[in-house]
């Protein structure tokens, strides 16, 4: 069997998108530390220097995903080294003595020496496991999981939830905790995965905790490819993504920050070359690097089904969505605008509308619930406008959001409406701060308007939010700030501005909820979790409620 990659797509940031709406075979256990180190020393050659990887899970299969390194030239991003045939093989047990499907693939350099293997034939609902080989060199052993049968009822389906994780404000500590978790079906990665900025860039250079590489803000494609090889040899990633398979899409910073269709706000036309280029380099290295799958024209939007419990339906905000506009302009309502494209529109309502699932999940890199914040006193709208790019005691709201495409969101939430659509869960990142909402059909008019949906947002990896961002302690600041939110946003039920960590997701016929983690110390590599809140949607409530103790 082989596997097919697709073909080549298509200086400091003057604003974050962080807080940006609020200021060898190894052993399976325990996964953490046995299956994060790869095989061979740096030295030795081939290796699987960067781990490996499964995703997008189907009930009969699953893509593999590796990157070898058949000279010890053949660095990410170099062009550098030869085809090396490498095979793989999946099997009932961490032993391979039932061994199950096996196949080969040849690594170019033209791929970066990644490899892809979509494995099918498999039986639904089934934990298997998967190797490598090449030229004698064993890669770590990954596990995996089929998804139940499409028609098939399931007791219930568990994700780890997360989303931007920046190399250099800190280390990734929550991606270890949910390594070590034996009770997860898949990782829902929400986006951000990698950043493009420059060394120093984002955070300021005194406040980082290791480097980038390359240390120059990334805008070719061996820049993508070096930059996602970094990234790859961090051991608690290695350790996630052999622990369970991944799902994932992308956000703005795979590209450049507060990317759009014909650009990004961290990106200078001329000096930083041609945009369409860039964005082709941004999203061949993503698809080589990703355990993914492409769907339509190269882009990540997609559906997978979770037996008859959940549709996920897994949404592209950047490759369509139109500019940004300026705050207070008035054009956030223009219906010639769009955060999600025609088609991708016309595709997620016809999805949600035919669904026969329980629960209709949906993967959005950026909040949905309309969020206002010119209500907060002046002495916190100053200093979160300063750090959110928004304007000096202007209407704050966050143009990157959906917020700035009011059209699209008014659609979707009338079709939810109008066609009777229960247990619409949005599950978002993007802003570093945990929220759990209700999506009202009129903000102005909430509660008595109605909500067409809920939304829970996870904090950040590592990237920086409030307090980071000012150098305050926690839970300072931040208090004040998240009483006038609510006050002001009485559809928000919770948001935690400070911490960095995880999401659990747990979904039942009976209820969809959210488990909220929070690490200790993103700044220490042996930082503690601990379980921080819980929210839940009950079935047909389509309302958030409070719940005091997780899953």
């Amino acid at each position: 069997m082989t596997s097919q990659l697709p073909p080549a797509s298509g200086a400091s940031p003057r604003r974050r998108s962080v807080v940006k709406a609020a200021a060898a075979t190894a052993t399976l256990a325990p996964f953490a530390a046995a299956l994060a180190g790869p095989a061979h020393a740096a030295d030795t050659a081939p290796a699987f220097l960067h781990g490996i990887a499964s995703g997008d899970p189907l009930p009969d299969g699953v893509l593999l995903w590796t990157r070898v390194t058949p000279t010890t030239d053949a660095l990410p991003g170099s062009g550098r080294g030869p085809a090396t045939e490498v095979a793989w093989e999946v099997a009932e047990d961490k032993g391979f003595t039932r061994v199950v499907a096996r196949g080969s693939v040849t690594a170019t350099a033209a791929a970066d020496h990644t490899v892809k293997a979509d494995v099918r034939g498999l039986r639904p609902q089934t934990t298997y496991f998967y190797r490598f080989t090449a030229g004698g060199t064993l890669s770590p052993v990954g596990r995996t999981r089929t998804t139940a049968a499409h028609d098939a009822s399931t007791p219930g389906v568990r994700f780890g939830v997360v989303s931007c994780a920046n190399w250099e404000a800190g280390y990734f500590s929550a991606y270890r905790h949910l390594a070590a978790r034996t009770d997860l079906d898949a990782i829902l990665h929400l986006g951000d995965y990698i950043y493009e900025y420059a060394t120093g860039g984002y955070p300021e250079a005194k406040y980082v905790v290791r480097p980038h590489e390359p240390q120059h803000e990334i805008t070719t494609l061996a820049d993508y490819r070096t930059r996602h090889g970094r990234y790859k040899t961090d051991a608690d990633l290695q350790a996630l993504h052999a622990a369970h398979p991944f799902v994932a899409i992308w956000d703005d910073h795979e590209f450049a920050n507060d990317a759009w269709s014909g650009g990004a706000e961290n990106h200078t036309p001329g000096a930083e070359g041609d945009w369409a280029a860039r964005a082709a380099a941004a999203k061949q290295a993503y698809f080589e690097w990703m355990p993914v799958r492409p769907s339509v024209a190269g882009t990540v939007y997609r559906r997978l089904r979770f037996g008859n419990l959940a549709d996920l339906h897994l949404l592209d905000l950047r490759s369509f969505r139109s500019q940004q506009v300026k705050v207070g302009s008035g054009s956030v309502d223009d219906p010639e605008r769009t955060i999600t494209g025609r088609a991708q529109l016309d595709w997620l309502k016809s999805g949600l509308a035919s669904s026969n699932a329980t629960w209709k999940l949906v993967g959005t890199s950026v909040m949905i619930s309309p969020v206002a914040f010119g209500s907060l006193p002046a002495h916190l709208l100053g200093p979160l406008t300063k750090l959110l790019g928004l304007p000096e005691g202007g209407l704050a709201i966050n143009v990157d959001q959906w917020d700035g495409y009011t059209d699209d969101r008014k659609e979707l939430l009338n079709h939810l409406k109008d066609r009777g659509i229960k247990n619409t869960v949005f599950l978002t990142g993007d802003i570093h701060m945990a929220w759990a909402n209700e999506v009202p059909m009129n903000m102005a008019t909430y509660p008595g308007s109605g909500t067409a949906a809920t939304e829970f947002v996870v904090t950040s990896v590592t990237s920086d939010n409030i307090d980071d961002l000012l150098h305050v302690p926690a839970d300072t600041v931040s208090l004040v700030a998240e009483t006038a939110i609510k006050a002001a946003n009485w559809h928000v039920k919770w948001l935690d501005m400070d911490a960095h960590g995880y999401g659990v997701l747990d979904v039942t016929a009976q209820a969809s909820q959210m488990d909220y983690y929070v690490v200790s110390d993103k700044a220490k590599k042996d930082a503690t979790a601990a379980w921080s809140r819980s929210y839940r949607t009950l079935n047909g409530t389509q309302k958030v409620e409070r719940v005091y103790r997780p899953v």
